[in-house]
């Protein structure tokens, strides 16, 4: 494969993914590590993607402050946030996660729901505080933070969610599948992940199409735990349909 086709293919499972490895990379683009990862430095020090330990993020991945900063299929994130939106009710306690889907759906909240939140995500807690009026409560679940994600995982994280019980989970997932379920590319988030899910009565996925039938190492659950799946296309869709015959609701 020759070097332009591979720094394609980096950006798009960046993009998609938010996150990637650079041993997954180089699986799928059948390359050395020396190879990807020279790859990821010219398109870091190009400014395409941001390169961190182990890996490389999108640059609009948990990005707060720069607004102007592109975000990957913004037009589509814009759609499923309202979509998701329309899920919440007056009063309603929200765990959510990260991730420029979610991020892009707390830009959008409406002003007057008296809406409390809990996250642990860095990134997130400070977009709800920019964002969201004096009437929404947000509580930042602390604990050891994940550089890749901006996440807290760990045992003091779990222990807080233990003792909260949400209406509604927005999970933010890179990688969904009929099969394997929702996967994470890291163990601790994982584990965090799967603490929100026991914490929450709903669990929502806002998630773009791309990542329906993608998975990756570590499952946070079998994909039967999503009450309700959120894309960018019509609930209609023939893409959706073996998710329908999950009894997901889709919108």
């Amino acid at each position: 494969m020759d070097k332009k086709n591979r720094l394609q293919i980096i950006l798009n499972e960046v993009h998609i993914h938010n996150r990637v490895l650079l041993t997954d990379l180089a699986s799928i683009l059948n390359v050395s590590m020396d190879t990807v990862r020279r790859d990821v430095v010219e398109l870091d020090e190009s400014k395409k993607l941001r390169k961190v330990h182990g890996g490389a993020v999108s640059n609009g991945f948990n990005i707060y402050t720069d607004r102007t900063r592109e975000v990957y299929e913004h037009a589509h994130k814009s759609i499923i946030a309202q979509k998701g939106i329309s899920l919440l009710k007056k009063g309603d306690v929200v765990l959510i996660t990260g991730g420029s889907t979610n991020l892009e759906f707390a830009k959008l909240l409406p002003k007057k729901m008296n809406l409390t939140f809990f996250t642990p995500s860095l990134p997130m807690a400070i977009e709800l505080l920019n964002t969201t009026s004096s009437k929404y409560d947000v509580y930042l679940i602390g604990g050891k933070l994940s550089r890749g994600s901006q996440l807290a995982t760990g045992g003091s994280a779990i222990n807080i969610l233990s003792e909260i019980k949400a209406d509604v989970c927005f999970l933010g997932t890179g990688y969904l599948d009929l099969e394997k379920g929702i996967t994470e590319v890291d163990w601790e988030i994982a584990q965090m992940k799967k603490a929100m899910i026991k914490a929450s009565t709903r669990l929502v996925s806002l998630t773009i199409s791309e990542k329906l039938n993608t998975s990756n190492r570590y499952k946070i659950g079998d994909i039967g735990v999503i009450d309700t799946l959120v894309t960018e296309l019509d609930p209609n869709a023939p893409e959706l349909n073996k998710y329908r015959e999950k009894n997901i609701k889709l919108l």
